[in-house]
């Protein structure tokens, strides 16, 4: 196949960053974007440009002077109890600027790659098959699921969706933290924190899910991929698992559940996606906790 070259949205998130710096250490050509400047420091100027993904003069401009081959779309709202309280912002970004992303690649036939979730199923089951049926429980959850429609339900077959589970990991000025890096901070000020000890993910590092991402595009696959961690916790768990590693106090974490955390959103009790399929066609192979811990700054 001809050069890559890889627009990216959402490039100041922390899987913007990780995909930025693994293309930049393969020597890929790719463009970065995010609503603002740029707050990654690792991303020289000239590969970054501030895009509104709600604008489609915005859109449209970039996509004829950049002309991709891939786009891999991670810009969203994930913030699950938010998209509750305004789902109007919710479907806005996450279907509506979706669509407008497709549009354009549509129309230089560039491979669209979309970030989606394990929350579009309801979690009755876990261990989730790329072909399971979708049962979304919260707005975010179905503004995901409304986005990887587009994909299933269009005519278009140049595209991918990769599923994911809690990213994790250590990123530059990040607008949000994330499970791990909240634990080990909490813990390491000797803080006692609260854990739910019935809802089962499996934790992702994001160095992994962007590896992924780069891979699917790298070999032109189509379809749906899971890329996640390799083992389904309960968040209780996971963070018991993070203490022992670090050797922080583990009296520090106190058990609690769902109904307690009087959440705005439901959550599916247990995910956990199957990475059979992504084994074999990309040779995906995720690091356990415990070997990223090491690597967290």
């Amino acid at each position: 196949m001809g050069n890559l070259r890889i627009l990216i949205t959402g490039s100041n998130g922390l899987l913007g960053q990780k995909i930025v710096k693994q293309l930049i250490a393969k020597q890929i050509d790719f463009l970065a974007t995010s609503k603002g400047e740029n707050r990654n420091t690792s991303c020289q100027e000239h590969n970054y440009q501030s895009l509104d993904i709600e604008r489609i003069e915005d859109i449209e401009s970039i996509f004829s002077s950049y002309q991709p081959s891939h786009v891999i779309h991670t810009a969203a709202i994930t913030n699950v109890d938010y998209c509750e309280q305004d789902p109007e912002l919710c479907y806005a970004v996450n279907v509506n600027a979706t669509k407008l992303l497709l549009d354009a690649a549509i129309s230089i036939d560039a491979h669209f790659l979309l970030l989606s979730t394990d929350f579009i199923f309801d979690g009755l089951k876990g261990d989730y098959l790329e072909t399971d049926a979708a049962n979304p429980l919260s707005h975010y959850a179905h503004s995901k699921w409304e986005a990887e429609l587009l994909l299933h339900k269009g005519s278009y077959s140049n595209w991918s969706i990769v599923r994911t589970i809690i990213v994790y990991g250590d990123g530059e000025n990040l607008s949000r933290s994330n499970l791990i890096s909240w634990a080990k901070e909490s813990l390491k000020k000797g803080e006692k924190i609260s854990v739910i000890d019935d809802q089962f993910r499996a934790p992702t590092w994001a160095e992994d899910l962007a590896w992924a991402c780069i891979r699917i595009c790298k070999l032109n696959k189509l379809g749906v991929y899971n890329a996640c961690g390799p083992e389904t916790l309960s968040i209780y768990e996971i963070v018991c698992r993070i203490a022992r590693f670090y050797k922080f106090d583990a009296t520090l974490i106190q058990r609690s559940n769902s109904k307690l955390l009087n959440q705005a959103a439901q959550r599916p009790p247990r995910t956990g996606l199957n990475l059979n399929k992504s084994s074999l066609e990309l040779g995906y192979a995720p690091k356990t906790i415990e070997e990223t811990l090491d690597l967290l700054k």
